[in-house]
């Protein structure tokens, strides 16, 4: 079962047991989902007519995470602590469907293994990392260890 198949058996699944939050939360994330999928039909996006691959739905619901966070925060410096809580409410369901996030040393195995390859220029390392480790780590900690990684192998020889 895919993703988007998963999230709509999940809805359902939160219909009947009546849970609210559960239900809406994932109609915002499919309603995300259809968006991007009618943006496709438009004869001048740069995927028209292209399906929603598996990634491009983890990036969606990342996106979904990512806009409830930057909430959370406006939210708390407003002192608005239980919409704050509602949000993160929602993260916790949103997470559900996403992948385990790598360690930093998962990261870096990843990293050490890409210089071997292309050697230690930072401008080859990261476009490689990044899209190697796309939607299993943030771009911030991959760059930060990807600057860490260089930098020493820069040092070492």
């Amino acid at each position: 079962m895919d993703l988007k198949e998963r999230l709509n058996q999940d809805l359902k699944e939160a219909m009947r047991a009546r849970d609210r939050l559960r239900a809406d939360t994932l109609r915002l994330a499919l309603t995300a989902i259809r968006r991007a999928e009618v943006a496709r039909t438009d004869p001048r996006h740069p995927q028209h007519g292209q399906p929603l691959t598996e990634a491009d739905l983890l990036a969606l619901l990342e996106k979904e995470v990512k806009s409830r966070e930057e909430a959370v925060a406006l939210y708390r410096q407003g002192g608005r602590e239980d919409l704050a809580a509602k949000e993160e409410a929602e993260i916790a369901i949103l997470r559900q469907y996403l992948p385990r996030p790598l360690t930093r040393e998962e990261i870096a195995a990843e990293v050490a293994r890409i210089i071997a390859e292309v050697g230690h220029d930072f401008r080859a390392v990261m476009p490689r990392a990044a899209q190697a480790l796309k939607g299993r780590a943030e771009g911030r900690v991959i760059q930060e260890v990807v600057r860490e990684l260089v930098g020493r192998a820069e040092r070492a020889g």
